[in-house]
Order: structure tokens, then sequence, then C-alpha cells
């Protein structure tokens, strides 16, 4: 049997009504599908996930979050707005796992063959506390993938305050020294494209993105080579500033 074969990894979701940006984002539809339901179906294409759950927040406007969750078939937790953290334990806790990916619901392009990847390389590394895309950037933001080892997760919650209960994972992987951490790097580097969702600005390039592809997941490199013909739709949102991590 494979090094980690026997891991049950758990996969969830973080999805809210509520953006400074962009409210109502993750409900928008796209060629049909909301935006909430592409995440879903790309996490559940990767093939590696045991289990996965929709956490969303216990503000009655993320009623609808649990309305669309119903429609998708998909569990849902609820809990704190702010405390995200808080949410994806109470998560785990109701759907117990040995690892948990972490998605986030404003990520409609994610593609299954780098969940799946991400997935592999945990399984392969013994005794990982924390894998991700995003450590050395090489992704378009918007097709990260991370997972974290459930014990660790619950040792964030002892330890994490402030802006690192919002992200969730971020006291693992700005604290190497604590945490057993790798970057999953793939070539080329692609990092220059925005592929999250936002703004209005990454609203108008996603919608043009499933417009021409359609009701599909499309792999990466697929996507990046259309979009290198398309200098006109790289160009709607790359001006949009991330926000830094102590930002919530």
């Amino acid at each position: 049997m494979p090094p980690g074969s026997d891991l049950r990894i758990v996969g969830i979701v973080q999805a809210r009504m509520g953006s400074s940006r962009l409210p109502g984002k993750v409900l928008r539809p796209l060629a049909g599908r909301s935006v909430l339901g592409r995440v879903v179906r790309a996490a559940r294409d990767s093939g590696v996930l045991a289990d996965l759950v929709v956490a969303t927040s216990v503000d009655p406007v993320d009623d609808a979050v649990v309305t669309e969750c119903a429609r998708l078939d998909v569990p849902v937790h609820r809990g704190p707005v702010d405390d995200v953290l808080s949410r994806f334990v109470g998560a785990l806790d109701a759907h117990p796992g040995d690892a948990v990916m972490r998605f986030t619901a404003d990520c409609p392009l994610l593609d299954p063959e780098i969940v799946s990847l991400v997935a592999a390389v945990y399984r392969a590394v013994p005794g990982l506390d924390y894998a991700s895309t995003s450590i050395a950037r090489t992704l378009p933001r918007g097709l990260d993938v991370e997972i974290i080892r459930a014990d660790a997760l619950r040792t964030l919650d002892r330890l994490a305050t402030d802006h690192h209960r919002v992200h969730v994972t971020s006291y693992a992987y700005t604290r190497p020294e604590l945490f057993r951490v790798l970057g999953v790097t793939l070539a080329p580097d692609r990092s220059g494209l925005r592929l999250t969702l936002d703004t209005d600005q990454d609203w108008a390039l996603v919608s043009a993105v499933v417009d021409h592809f359609g009701d599909v997941s499309v792999p990466l490199a697929k996507l990046a080579d259309w979009l290198d013909g398309r200098p006109d739709l790289r160009t709607l949102n790359s001006s949009v500033r991330q926000k830094r991590l102590e930002e919530s």
C-alpha cells in the first residue's frame, strides 16, 4: 500500500454571503451553476476526499448558503462569522478525518487535477503538518490548494489569535519553526494571472472564461493557453490589489 493511502481527507469549503467588495458572490450564477456549486463540483471531482462539508456562519444572511447546500446535497456546518478557524474545527468535529483540505467559495475556476496533485504530495511525505501551493506561488490566485493535518488544525485553534483566526491556516505557514510545512510549485509560473472572485473586475474575467468554456472545470494549462491569446481579458483585473494577510 502506498504511503499515506489510508489517510482520510476531509474537504471544507468556507462560504459566506458577506463580502466587503462583492457581496453575495458565492451564490452568483455561472452557466447555470452557482459559484459555490462550481467549487463543490471541482473538490468532488478531484477524487481524493472522503467527505466534503461547507462551513458557513450563523448569520441569518447565510441561510441562503444553507439552502444552496441542500440543493447541492453537501452537508453544512455553521459557526462564528469572523472566527473562521473555529468554524473549521467545528466542521472537522462533525466530519472527522486525518487531514483537511481547505477551499474558499470564491474560486469558481478551481482545477480538480491540482487538488488531486496536492493530496498526492501530502500523502507521499510522512509527518507533514501543512502543504500549500501559495507558499511559493506559481499558480494564479484562485487556483491555490492547501491541506493541513487534523491535529495541526486543532493546535492552531489553541494558539492562533487575531487575523490568523480569519485566515485559518496562516499561523502554521508563518511559523515554519513550529510546523512542518511544504510548498508545492508547478511550472511554468502563472502567478501573474488572477482567477479568484473578489471584485467586479474579477467577475468580468471569470464570467468571460465561463462564457467561453461553459459549465465545466477547465484544466489550468488549457485555461492559461486561452488567456495568453486574450490580453484584453487578462488586463480586466490586473490592477486589483490583493488584501494583506492582516486585513480581514
